[in-house]
């Protein structure tokens, strides 16, 4: 990697506009480049170098990464929408023992037991087995933003209860974990600009930011030396049983 750019790796279904917009708003000197890789290759581009960080689905192999689990995904079940699934809010495993239900290879939740009965053939991608669902052929339960992803007219899709839930996570080679890197996880964690693990600010900002605030000019008004019981004095200190003061940042 080099200082001039940082390149994130993401899975199918993951949708990094919302951090990729902030990235641009506090890192502006460093561009961004997306790359979009199959969940069964996510591991292997971060281990060779293809990207900085990438938005893996788990389980992964964690041998030589470090890893942030963010967060889970409701488990839908995809149907035709002339389907008697179609008229539910939502289904349990129970309700779909009698169906065909596809289990694509590149599938990446935990079954232990698949649901329904086994269909005719093990599709290679959730892709092609959304076409097979379309034809009449079976159902399918993947994570909704897969569902959302392979979206088509005809079919629709409804929440699975107790099922396995697809969980995201932000990971990188542990080996590698660069000023850019923790840029990009306190992004992703919510950290503010000024946290203490966000970017450094330039010098002249950090001396504004340590910088204490001392009284008014004048010595007087609103803002000049106070007396009294909880107020400060003009020279910052403290009198009194009152509150104490805000600490210089």
């Amino acid at each position: 990697m080099t200082d001039r750019e940082f390149r994130l790796a993401y899975v199918p279904g993951v949708t990094p506009a919302k951090w990729v917009n902030v990235w641009a708003e506090r890192v502006p000197d460093v561009p961004l480049s997306l790359v979009s890789v199959a969940a069964a290759d996510v591991v292997r581009l971060l281990h060779e170098g293809g990207a900085d960080a990438g938005f893996v689905r788990l389980p992964v192999d964690r041998e030589g990464l470090s890893v942030i689990p963010l967060y889970a995904e409701t488990t839908v079940v995809v149907v035709p929408k002339d389907h008697a699934v179609a008229a539910a809010d939502e289904v349990t495993v129970a309700d779909l023992a009698d169906d065909e239900v596809f289990h694509p290879l590149d599938d990446t939740l935990e079954w232990t037991a698949l649901p329904g009965r086994p269909a005719f053939t093990r599709p290679d991608t959730t892709a092609e087995a959304i076409q097979l669902v379309a034809a009449g052929a079976g159902l399918l339960l993947v994570p909704q933003s897969l569902a959302r992803l392979h979206h088509r007219k005809d079919l629709t899709y409804r929440p699975v209860v107790e099922t396995p839930q697809s969980r995201i996570a932000l990971a990188w080679p542990e080996k590698a974990t660069t000023e850019l890197v923790e840029d990009f996880i306190g992004i992703v964690r919510g950290r503010t600009a000024n946290s203490s693990r966000g970017r450094t600010p330039a010098p002249a900002q950090e001396k504004a930011r340590k910088q204490p605030r001392g009284p008014a000019p004048g010595g007087s008004g609103r803002r000049g030396a106070q007396t009294g019981q909880g107020r400060q004095t003009g020279q910052g200190r403290q009198t009194g049983q009152g509150r104490k003061g805000r600490r210089p940042r």
